[in-house]
């Protein structure tokens, strides 16, 4: 059983203090590992969408040589409500409900911004949060202007994306506002303070599954429409029966055309297969768009596991997963594709493609620097195997000939560390995990800070071959926190930070990386919670309405 039991644990969150047990920690590992994950203990049907958990670990040790991994509930209003009246939050398979309306969740990935740092989710407005106490200090943007899908009487649904994106030039945050039931998508941006955003509607398209990703070149951004699809008769206690669409559309939009006060933006439109969730562009585009692509064909995150499932090979789900997404059904691929606005014509440039490695969820780390975007040389992925336990035989029924179950391995396989050449997806280097080993999101961490000319967050030599790779890995025995040298990830860890056998932490989703963390300004205007209740309120209990302003009061 390779699948960790211990990873959908409802433990406490608790401190942790880590220390070295194999290796030597180098002295110019510097900064802070920072990871979003998913409360279990709010009992998520799906495991994805318990109440967000953001922990850092310090990467320098202190006097006694311990690493200091910290987690915390992000104290968003959602969950807030949630502690003075827990009776009324229900659980779907999409999210948590109750009468104030839909929880924002904040709990899929870490989105540092200079000294700032945000957590966030496909279902709601980016949470910023204090880089030292890891505590909520406000949402982003007034929710009448993300638009809400459903907008409920506290807690609006917002359709949005687990991946905004840090302009370095502009010094705004990008990221997008969906309508669920048409697709309907808006561009948002958020320039850094202040209580609203600037909304744009997408002239003449629309994404009509989801957006968990955009990303960015100097001129463009890019949003493609990104494989989860929901099934509304699921939500309404049904099996889930959709499969995720085989491809999907991309859309680009020229920033100079997002100017406050127009009400919408044109875009160009292109098409590709198969579906994807991640990916990457090269900032500059002098040379044209570029961006890595994670394709997922086979790969249904919606799909979770029952404990009344059977995996491929007919045996029963083993309860202790109940609530995992169903594991990939196909190999990974990974291409580098450019887009031309002009005569709309997708190129392929790179293709990475290895029957051997089986798909990739969450799990790639490239350097996220000004310089290191500008001319990436390194794409590392994690690889988690196949896992056929975790596949359900319901997932196989959705997708019918879409999987090819011949390439099935005859038992489990591996996962694998894989660093690529970004330009031409070469595999330049791959370390292979223990059978029993579930390694998670990885963060590229820069060697040679404060380098002349440099930004922020740029080593000496930017573009994510000259630094380390931090990952954590989830096994029974016990949790461990694993770094590579990114030249040659084929040497295996140099150094692992564990806590003592038989402590383990629930699954971890995405990971980002800081070079250093400050408390958050108190002199930057920002929303409050109480700025967005207003006559809304009329339409509760006058006892829960009352709630939502104690919960307001308390958040000042």
């Amino acid at each position: 059983m390779p699948v960790p039991r211990s990873i959908l644990s409802k433990d406490d969150v608790t401190d942790l203090d880590l220390t070295v047990v194999a290796g030597t920690w180098p002295d110019d590992v510097a900064g802070h590992f920072v990871v979003s994950t998913s409360d279990q203990r709010t009992h998520p049907i799906h495991a994805f969408f318990g109440d967000g958990i953001m922990a850092r670990l310090a990467l320098r040790p202190d006097a006694g040589g311990r690493f200091a991994w910290r987690p915390r509930v992000v104290d968003t209003p959602s969950v807030r409500l949630r502690r003075a009246r827990p009776d009324l939050f229900t659980a779907g398979p999409v999210g948590t409900n109750s009468p104030w309306g839909f929880v924002n969740a904040a709990n899929t990935a870490p989105l540092p911004w200079g000294d700032r740092l945000f957590a966030t989710w496909d279902a709601g407005r980016p949470v910023e949060v204090d880089p030292v106490t890891l505590e909520f200090v406000a949402e982003v943007g007034h929710r009448d202007d993300w638009k809400p899908s459903i907008d409920q009487a506290v807690l609006p649904l917002i359709s949005s994306t687990a991946h905004p994106v840090i302009d370095p030039e502009r010094d705004c945050l990008w990221s997008v506002s969906r309508d669920v039931l048409s697709g309907v998508t808006s561009v948002i941006r958020y320039d850094g303070a202040g209580k609203h955003v600037h909304r744009w509607t997408v002239e003449g398209a629309l994404l009509p599954q989801a957006t968990h990703t955009i990303t960015q070149t100097r001129d463009w951004l890019v949003l493609a429409d990104t494989a989860y699809k929901v099934d509304t008769a699921e939500i309404f206690g049904g099996d889930r029966t959709v499969a995720n669409n085989p491809d999907g559309p991309v859309l680009l939009i020229r920033k100079d055309e997002l100017v406050p006060g127009r009400p919408s933006v044109p875009c160009s439109q292109f098409r590709i297969a198969p579906e994807v969730n991640h990916f990457y562009a090269r900032h500059d585009d002098s040379d044209g768009i570029q961006v890595v692509m994670e394709h997922t064909p086979g790969v249904d995150i919606g799909m979770y596991l029952r404990e009344d499932d059977v995996d491929v090979h007919g045996r029963p789900v083993d309860p202790a997963l109940r609530g995992m997404y169903c594991h990939g059904m196909t190999p990974a691929l990974t291409t580098v594709l450019q887009f031309d606005p002009e005569s709309g014509l997708v190129r392929e440039r790179a293709r990475a493609y290895d029957p051997a490695r089986w798909w990739q969820a969450e799990l790639s780390a490239i350097d996220w620097s000004f310089e290191g975007q500008n001319e990436p040389t390194r794409h590392h992925l994690v690889f988690l195997g196949f896992h056929p336990e975790a596949i359900n035989q319901r997932a196989l029924r959705n997708y019918g000939d879409r999987v090819d179950t011949s390439l099935f391995p005859d038992g489990e396989t591996p996962a694998t560390l894989v660093s690529f050449e970004r330009e031409g997806l070469k595999p330049l280097a791959e370390w292979t995990f223990a059978l029993d080993d579930y390694p998670t999101s990885p963060t590229f961490v820069p060697r040679g800070l404060g380098a002349p000319g440099r930004s922020t967050y740029a080593g000496a030599d930017p573009g994510g071959h000259d630094g380390y790779i931090v990952l954590a890995v989830h096994n029974d025995d016990r949790f461990r926190v694993e770094l590579f040298d990114a030249a040659d990830v084929s040497r295996g860890p140099i150094a692992v930070l564990a806590p003592p056998h038989g402590t383990t932490v629930p699954f971890l989703i995405h990971s980002a990386w800081m070079p250093e963390v400050r408390p958050a300004s108190r002199d930057i205007d920002r929303l409050a919670f109480a700025d967005d209740l207003d006559e809304r309120l009329d339409q509760l209990d006058p006892e829960l309405a009352a709630v939502a302003r104690e919960v307001a009061a308390g958040l000042g």
